[in-house]
Protein backbone atom coordinates (compact mmCIF):
# COMPACT_ATOMS: atom_id res chain seq x y z
CA UNK A 1 0.00 0.00 0.00
CA UNK A 2 1.29 3.50 -0.83
CA UNK A 3 2.37 5.61 2.12
CA UNK A 4 0.08 8.60 1.61
CA UNK A 5 1.14 10.24 4.85
CA UNK A 6 4.79 10.29 3.82
CA UNK A 7 3.88 11.52 0.34
CA UNK A 8 1.76 14.38 1.69
CA UNK A 9 4.33 15.39 4.31
CA UNK A 10 7.00 15.60 1.63
CA UNK A 11 4.76 17.75 -0.55
CA UNK A 12 4.06 20.12 2.34
CA UNK A 13 7.79 20.37 3.01
CA UNK A 14 8.49 20.91 -0.68
CA UNK A 15 10.69 17.84 -0.95
CA UNK A 16 10.87 15.54 -3.97
CA UNK A 17 12.03 11.91 -3.74
CA UNK A 18 15.30 13.02 -5.34
CA UNK A 19 15.72 15.86 -2.87
CA UNK A 20 15.03 13.66 0.14
CA UNK A 21 17.34 10.98 -1.22
CA UNK A 22 20.13 13.51 -1.58
CA UNK A 23 19.70 14.71 1.99
CA UNK A 24 19.79 11.14 3.30
CA UNK A 25 22.53 10.00 0.92
CA UNK A 26 20.44 7.11 -0.39
CA UNK A 27 19.22 6.14 -3.85
CA UNK A 28 16.13 8.00 -5.09
CA UNK A 29 14.60 4.61 -5.99
CA UNK A 30 14.73 3.71 -2.32
CA UNK A 31 12.72 6.79 -1.37
CA UNK A 32 10.18 6.09 -4.10
CA UNK A 33 9.69 2.58 -2.73
CA UNK A 34 9.04 4.07 0.71
CA UNK A 35 6.23 6.07 -0.89
CA UNK A 36 4.80 3.72 -3.52
CA UNK A 37 4.95 0.39 -1.70
CA UNK A 38 4.88 1.52 1.91
CA UNK A 39 8.26 -0.05 2.62
CA UNK A 40 9.51 0.96 6.07
CA UNK A 41 12.99 2.58 6.16
CA UNK A 42 15.75 1.58 8.52
CA UNK A 43 15.44 3.20 11.98
CA UNK A 44 18.23 5.75 11.31
CA UNK A 45 16.50 6.88 8.12
CA UNK A 46 13.07 7.01 9.79
CA UNK A 47 14.43 9.28 12.48
CA UNK A 48 16.12 11.57 9.96
CA UNK A 49 13.03 11.79 7.71
CA UNK A 50 10.73 12.49 10.65
CA UNK A 51 13.01 15.31 11.77
CA UNK A 52 13.23 16.82 8.28
CA UNK A 53 9.46 16.68 7.80
CA UNK A 54 8.67 17.75 11.37
CA UNK A 55 6.44 14.73 11.89
CA UNK A 56 6.44 11.86 14.39
CA UNK A 57 7.76 8.51 13.20
CA UNK A 58 4.57 6.88 14.45
CA UNK A 59 2.50 9.19 12.23
CA UNK A 60 4.53 8.59 9.09
CA UNK A 61 4.80 4.83 9.69
CA UNK A 62 1.90 3.79 11.91
CA UNK A 63 2.71 0.13 11.37
CA UNK A 64 6.25 0.27 12.73
CA UNK A 65 7.03 -3.18 14.08
CA UNK A 66 5.79 -3.35 17.68
CA UNK A 67 8.55 -5.82 18.56
CA UNK A 68 11.17 -3.33 17.45
CA UNK A 69 9.75 -0.60 19.65
CA UNK A 70 9.45 -3.01 22.55
CA UNK A 71 13.08 -4.01 22.10
CA UNK A 72 14.21 -0.40 22.28
CA UNK A 73 12.14 0.28 25.40
CA UNK A 74 13.27 -2.98 26.99
CA UNK A 75 16.90 -2.04 26.50
CA UNK A 76 16.18 1.13 28.45
CA UNK A 77 14.84 -0.97 31.34
CA UNK A 78 18.42 -2.05 32.09
CA UNK A 79 19.77 0.61 34.44
CA UNK A 80 23.11 -1.06 35.07
CA UNK A 81 24.89 -4.39 35.04
CA UNK A 82 27.29 -5.66 37.68
CA UNK A 83 29.85 -8.39 36.82
CA UNK A 84 29.47 -9.95 40.29
CA UNK A 85 26.66 -9.83 42.87
CA UNK A 86 29.07 -8.82 45.61
CA UNK A 87 29.83 -5.69 43.56
CA UNK A 88 26.26 -4.40 43.91
CA UNK A 89 26.60 -1.45 46.31
CA UNK A 90 25.05 -2.05 49.76
CA UNK A 91 23.36 1.35 49.51
CA UNK A 92 21.49 0.18 46.39
CA UNK A 93 20.08 -2.84 48.22
CA UNK A 94 19.02 -0.53 51.04
CA UNK A 95 17.50 2.12 48.76
CA UNK A 96 15.43 -0.43 46.86
CA UNK A 97 14.21 -1.98 50.10
CA UNK A 98 13.41 1.34 51.78
CA UNK A 99 11.54 2.73 48.76
CA UNK A 100 9.35 -0.35 48.22
CA UNK A 101 5.79 0.23 49.39
CA UNK A 102 3.68 -2.30 47.48
CA UNK A 103 5.69 -5.49 47.20
CA UNK A 104 8.99 -7.10 47.99
CA UNK A 105 9.75 -10.42 46.33
CA UNK A 106 12.76 -12.67 46.88
CA UNK A 107 13.23 -15.76 44.71
CA UNK A 108 16.38 -17.71 45.56
CA UNK A 109 17.72 -21.10 46.50
CA UNK A 110 18.93 -19.83 49.89
CA UNK A 111 19.83 -16.12 49.78
CA UNK A 112 21.57 -16.57 53.10
CA UNK A 113 23.64 -13.43 52.58
CA UNK A 114 20.57 -11.22 53.08
CA UNK A 115 19.87 -11.93 56.78
CA UNK A 116 23.53 -12.64 57.52
CA UNK A 117 24.72 -9.25 56.25
CA UNK A 118 21.76 -7.29 57.61
CA UNK A 119 20.91 -8.16 61.23
CA UNK A 120 17.95 -5.76 61.11
CA UNK A 121 16.37 -7.34 58.02
CA UNK A 122 13.71 -9.40 59.80
CA UNK A 123 12.47 -6.48 61.87
CA UNK A 124 12.50 -4.27 58.76
CA UNK A 125 10.40 -6.85 56.91
CA UNK A 126 7.92 -6.94 59.78
CA UNK A 127 7.63 -3.16 59.66
CA UNK A 128 7.14 -3.21 55.88
CA UNK A 129 4.40 -5.82 56.20
CA UNK A 130 2.68 -3.80 58.94
CA UNK A 131 2.67 -0.80 56.59
CA UNK A 132 0.90 -2.85 53.89
CA UNK A 133 3.81 -4.05 51.75
CA UNK A 134 3.32 -7.61 50.48
CA UNK A 135 6.36 -9.77 51.25
CA UNK A 136 7.03 -12.96 49.28
CA UNK A 137 10.14 -15.01 50.00
CA UNK A 138 10.63 -18.19 47.96
CA UNK A 139 13.42 -20.57 49.01
CA UNK A 140 14.55 -23.77 47.35
CA UNK A 141 13.06 -26.88 48.96
CA UNK A 142 16.09 -28.39 50.73
CA UNK A 143 14.80 -31.89 49.93
CA UNK A 144 14.27 -31.19 46.22
CA UNK A 145 16.33 -32.44 43.32
CA UNK A 146 16.74 -28.85 42.09
CA UNK A 147 18.62 -27.86 45.26
CA UNK A 148 20.71 -31.02 45.15
CA UNK A 149 21.69 -30.40 41.53
CA UNK A 150 22.54 -26.76 42.17
CA UNK A 151 24.67 -27.76 45.15
CA UNK A 152 26.63 -30.20 43.01
CA UNK A 153 27.03 -27.61 40.24
CA UNK A 154 28.49 -25.11 42.71
CA UNK A 155 30.75 -27.80 44.11
CA UNK A 156 29.33 -27.56 47.64
CA UNK A 157 27.23 -30.73 47.66
CA UNK A 158 24.71 -30.94 50.50
CA UNK A 159 25.85 -27.60 51.92
CA UNK A 160 23.23 -25.72 49.88
CA UNK A 161 20.37 -27.65 51.48
CA UNK A 162 21.88 -26.86 54.89
CA UNK A 163 22.05 -23.16 53.93
CA UNK A 164 18.34 -23.20 53.06
CA UNK A 165 17.46 -24.67 56.46
CA UNK A 166 19.72 -22.14 58.09
CA UNK A 167 18.11 -19.17 56.36
CA UNK A 168 14.64 -20.46 57.23
CA UNK A 169 15.61 -20.23 60.89
CA UNK A 170 16.20 -16.49 60.37
CA UNK A 171 12.75 -16.09 58.84
CA UNK A 172 11.09 -18.02 61.66
CA UNK A 173 10.16 -14.73 63.32
CA UNK A 174 8.01 -13.92 60.27
CA UNK A 175 5.82 -16.98 60.75
CA UNK A 176 2.18 -15.91 61.00
CA UNK A 177 2.90 -12.30 60.04
CA UNK A 178 0.04 -10.96 57.95
CA UNK A 179 1.06 -10.13 54.39
CA UNK A 180 4.20 -12.30 54.52
CA UNK A 181 4.62 -15.58 52.67
CA UNK A 182 7.75 -17.68 53.06
CA UNK A 183 7.60 -20.67 50.76
CA UNK A 184 9.54 -23.55 49.32
CA UNK A 185 9.88 -24.18 45.60
CA UNK A 186 11.43 -27.09 43.72
CA UNK A 187 12.05 -25.15 40.52
CA UNK A 188 15.26 -25.08 38.50
CA UNK A 189 16.31 -21.45 38.82
CA UNK A 190 18.24 -19.75 36.06
CA UNK A 191 18.24 -16.50 38.03
CA UNK A 192 17.71 -15.29 41.55
CA UNK A 193 15.24 -12.42 41.56
CA UNK A 194 14.96 -9.60 44.10
CA UNK A 195 11.96 -7.42 43.33
CA UNK A 196 11.14 -4.09 44.95
CA UNK A 197 7.95 -2.61 43.41
CA UNK A 198 8.94 -1.68 39.84
CA UNK A 199 12.66 -2.26 40.24
CA UNK A 200 14.51 -5.53 40.56
CA UNK A 201 17.93 -7.09 40.74
CA UNK A 202 18.30 -10.23 38.64
CA UNK A 203 21.26 -12.37 39.68
CA UNK A 204 22.03 -14.73 36.80
CA UNK A 205 23.18 -18.27 37.57
CA UNK A 206 26.38 -19.51 35.96
CA UNK A 207 27.33 -23.17 35.93
CA UNK A 208 30.10 -23.90 38.41
CA UNK A 209 29.97 -20.49 40.10
CA UNK A 210 28.16 -19.44 43.27
CA UNK A 211 25.55 -16.72 42.76
CA UNK A 212 27.74 -14.16 44.53
CA UNK A 213 30.23 -14.43 41.66
CA UNK A 214 27.65 -14.21 38.86
CA UNK A 215 26.39 -11.08 37.04
CA UNK A 216 23.46 -8.95 38.19
CA UNK A 217 21.07 -6.83 36.14
CA UNK A 218 19.43 -3.80 37.74
CA UNK A 219 16.07 -3.33 36.01
CA UNK A 220 13.34 -0.73 36.21
CA UNK A 221 9.95 -1.33 34.63
CA UNK A 222 8.97 0.96 31.74
CA UNK A 223 5.64 1.16 29.93
CA UNK A 224 5.94 -0.79 26.69
CA UNK A 225 8.97 -2.77 27.84
CA UNK A 226 9.06 -6.55 28.18
CA UNK A 227 12.28 -7.36 30.03
CA UNK A 228 11.11 -6.52 33.55
CA UNK A 229 7.76 -8.22 32.96
CA UNK A 230 9.44 -11.41 31.75
CA UNK A 231 11.24 -11.83 35.05
CA UNK A 232 8.16 -10.74 37.02
CA UNK A 233 6.10 -13.40 35.25
CA UNK A 234 8.77 -15.99 35.99
CA UNK A 235 8.59 -15.05 39.67
CA UNK A 236 4.81 -15.48 39.66
CA UNK A 237 5.05 -18.89 38.00
CA UNK A 238 7.37 -20.15 40.72
CA UNK A 239 5.11 -18.65 43.39
CA UNK A 240 2.10 -20.48 41.94
CA UNK A 241 3.87 -23.83 42.31
CA UNK A 242 5.34 -23.08 45.75
CA UNK A 243 4.19 -24.29 49.16
CA UNK A 244 4.34 -22.73 52.59
CA UNK A 245 7.69 -23.50 54.21
CA UNK A 246 5.91 -24.16 57.51
CA UNK A 247 3.01 -26.13 56.05
CA UNK A 248 -0.41 -25.13 54.73
CA UNK A 249 -1.14 -22.07 52.60
CA UNK A 250 -1.29 -19.50 55.37
CA UNK A 251 -0.05 -16.14 54.13
CA UNK A 252 -0.02 -17.15 50.47
CA UNK A 253 -1.17 -13.89 48.92
CA UNK A 254 -0.57 -12.82 45.36
CA UNK A 255 3.02 -11.46 45.16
Amino acid sequence: MPNERLKEAMQVAGLTPEGLAEELEVDAKTVRRWISSGRVPYPRHRSAVATMLDEAEEYLWPNIDTAERQARVSQSEVIRTYPRRFQVPPELWRRLFDNATERIGILVYSGLFLPEHDPGLIEALQQKAAAGTRITILLGDPDSEAVAVRGREEGIGDALAAKVRNVLSFYEKLRGTEGVFVGYHSTTLYNSIYRYDDEMLVNTHVYGFPAAHAPVLHLRRLAGGTLFNSYADSFDRVWTASRNAWGGDHGKVRP
